[in-house]
């Protein structure tokens, strides 16, 4: 791949190792980069950075015109991520699209880890079955993440979708048989990364770094096919305080945003992100909740989902925005072993 980068107008091999390193293993990885990235990165002009980028385009083919017939072809390429609740997934449109962000957003123990804990177990299942058979990234801003909740969402699969991982995954063994039972919820929590952020400057480090991982598993037999943010707004909400930091927390929260939604073009994954409320105090009808983040986050994120609490453990899954998609309402239940239909 260095080869490959040292044909371009103004790469040579140190400038090249210096991009790989980077992340910039690609044509494609270069064309959607900004001169200023590539200027920090490899430490070049800026001038430099904008004839590699031009030259990536010119090479991957990206950044011109198409037809819409071309982007219908594109288009169904994208995926789609079952939550296993029917009802959910056809408010969705069939499940969780890759190659752009979706938002969950919702009240305290309205269920937003409980979804990203279930989409990690889910998307290593067979496609047949509504998954990607691919890995997951869990980036934990909020110490979200529990393994034993991995453990029940698992165990808590329908037997037949039980019985077909275990032969995709060639483990011996019936549903009822727990030691097959453990080992396949190993297999599924080695295939899911988990890196806790423990500032917004390191959740986005931990953003370019999943870019670094999905690269290395992209040719493999499990690559990256989701990556989860929860929760996506809790560092800068709680860094950047009051009106006069506000500027700089859009400013690096819309930067962070546009790397996931890049690593999901780039890779054909879902993003899915889980978001913090506050209440409108100028609401006087209607729900005031209001998610975290302003314009910048409503015009990233491709899908909008806002979750509430109903009666008991069921929750209502409002579809509030997508492109392609009438907003509705749908109804599951969080149970101990997952997410489930009504």
């Amino acid at each position: 791949m260095a080869a490959e980068l040292d044909q371009l107008p103004g790469v040579g091999s140190a400038t090249a190792d210096k991009l790989l390193k980077a992340g910039f293993n690609s044509y494609q990885a270069l064309a959607v980069a900004s001169p200023g990235e590539l200027t920090n990165t490899a430490d070049i002009g800026e001038s430099t950075a904008t004839a590699i980028i031009q030259a990536a385009r010119e090479a991957a083919n990206i950044g011109n015109f198409e037809t819409g017939v071309a982007v219908r072809r594109q288009r169904d390429q994208i995926g789609k991520l079952s939550l296993l609740i029917d009802e959910v997934d056809e408010l969705l449109g069939g499940g969780i699209e890759t190659q752009s962000i979706t938002e969950f957003y919702g009240a305290f123990g309205s269920g937003k880890s409980q979804v990203t804990h279930q989409l990690c177990v889910n998307v290593q299942l067979p496609e047949t079955d509504g998954g990607f058979h691919g890995r997951a990234i869990f980036i934990d801003t909020e110490d979200t993440f529990r393994p034993d909740r991995i453990d029940d969402i698992v165990r808590g699969l329908p037997d037949d979708i039980i019985a077909a991982t275990m032969v995709d995954r060639g483990i011996e063994g019936d549903t009822a048989d727990e030691a097959a039972l453990d080992e396949l919820v190993d297999h599924v929590l080695n295939r899911i990364h988990v890196a806790k952020g423990f500032n917004s400057a390191h959740q986005i480090l931990l953003a370019e770094k999943t870019r670094e991982l999905a690269s290395d598993y992209a040719d493999t037999e499990w690559p990256i096919q989701l990556v989860c943010v929860d929760s996506l707004t809790a560092h800068f909400r709680a860094e950047y305080l009051g009106r006069g930091k506000l500027a700089e927390r859009q400013q690096k929260l819309n930067k962070h945003l546009h790397d996931l939604l890049r690593l999901a073009n780039l890779h054909n994954a879902a993003v899915v992100v889980t978001n913090q409320v506050s209440s409108n105090p100028d609401s006087f009808f209607g729900d005031p909740t209001q998610p975290i983040g302003g314009h910048i986050l409503g015009h990233s994120s491709t899908v909008r989902i806002y979750l509430r609490k109903s009666k008991g453990n069921k929750r209502i899954v409002r579809l509030v925005d997508a492109p392609n998609l009438p907003d509705g309402e749908a109804v599951m239940r969080i149970v101990e072993s997952g997410l489930k239909p009504e």
